[in-house]
């Protein structure tokens, strides 16, 4: 019978599939890699997210395996060339949760715009201030989207019926543009943009893409949308833009360090900043976290490996 690990949360319907089609189900939602180094020896199959680093002595060790599956978007933690060179196939799911990203995206542009969240904790302290909460409207906005996969395109479909202008840059990518869709370049983003929105896959890339300079180049001052990866943004340059009002505005999904108890003081005092700064959302990396995204991507999953 062969043997397949999953190490994280997943819907049942996944589970209850592998072991009505004869595997051998190793579930274990807290496994860490040490867990998983003694059992991956004798596995047909690994499902994972991003809480375990599948490194060369982790595939070293993977004596039968002949592939590893994600649940999400996102392949940093999975060193995939060399998987791949040893015949792995590595695949990922990111169909399954990009409409839950893009519907958490358009939430945190409304609040910010409309200052939902911080009227109402004003409100629950008995404080009603209408004039200094006058919000602004997205139609008529220019949204860039940066990062134009799985994720970045369903963000683009929920706002087209907000009449906005819609910049999308992607350095891999091309010929994706649209009736609404305009396919654009950084300079372009630099000079119209109202609204930055990130959508990238985290590689060396792309790390600290959001840097001082990258701030300093736009005309406009800007909302600035993460639900990506932390890495992508530069912490203290984002801090000393919104000082500036650069950046007038911020929605975090994700930060560089999002294991609060292993914060380092440099860190501890940007997140202690961030969250003092009332144009500043931060939620705990749930942009794709849904139920229904949980099923979703296990659907995913289970059909392009053909199980």
């Amino acid at each position: 019978m062969k043997k397949i690990i999953v190490t994280a949360k997943t819907h049942p319907y996944l589970i209850e599939h592998l072991t009505q089609k004869g595997y051998n189900v190793l579930y274990n939602k807290t496994m860490n890699y040490e867990t998983l180094f003694k059992e991956i020896k004798d596995a047909y199959g690994v499902i994972t997210t991003t809480s375990i680093l599948f490194d060369k002595a982790m595939i070293d060790e993977a004596k039968q395996i002949q592939w590893l599956g994600r649940l999400g978007s996102g392949m940093e933690h999975i060193d995939v060339e060399y998987a791949t060179s040893k015949g792995i196939k590595c695949i990922s799911s990111p169909e399954g949760n990009c409409n839950a990203v893009a519907e958490m995206a358009l939430g945190m542009l409304l609040n910010l715009l409309r200052n939902i969240t911080t009227s109402s904790q004003e409100v629950k302290q008995l404080i009603w201030k209408r004039d200094e909460n006058r919000g602004t409207e997205l139609r008529g906005k220019t949204v860039a989207i940066i990062g134009f996969g799985h994720t970045g395109s369903a963000f683009a479909k929920l706002l087209e019926p907000f009449g906005v202008k819609l910049l999308a840059y992607d350095k891999y990518k091309n010929g994706f543009g649209n009736h609404f869709v305009k396919e654009s370049n950084l300079q372009e983003i630099f000079d119209e943009a109202d609204v930055v929105s990130f959508h990238l896959p985290l590689t060396n890339e792309v790390k600290y893409f959001a840097n001082e300079s990258f701030f300093n180049q736009f005309k406009k001052n800007i909302i600035l949308l993460n639900t990506s990866r932390g890495e992508v943004v530069k912490t203290d340059d984002l801090i000393k833009s919104l000082y500036s009002n650069k950046v007038l505005a911020c929605g975090l999904d994700v930060l560089e360090n999002e294991k609060l108890n292993s914060l380092s003081s440099i860190q501890k005092n940007q997140l202690t900043t961030l969250l003092s700064m009332p144009n500043v959302l931060i939620t705990p990396h749930i942009a794709g976290y849904t139920q229904e995204a949980l099923l979703k991507m296990g659907m995913v999953l289970l059909q392009k490996l053909d199980l």
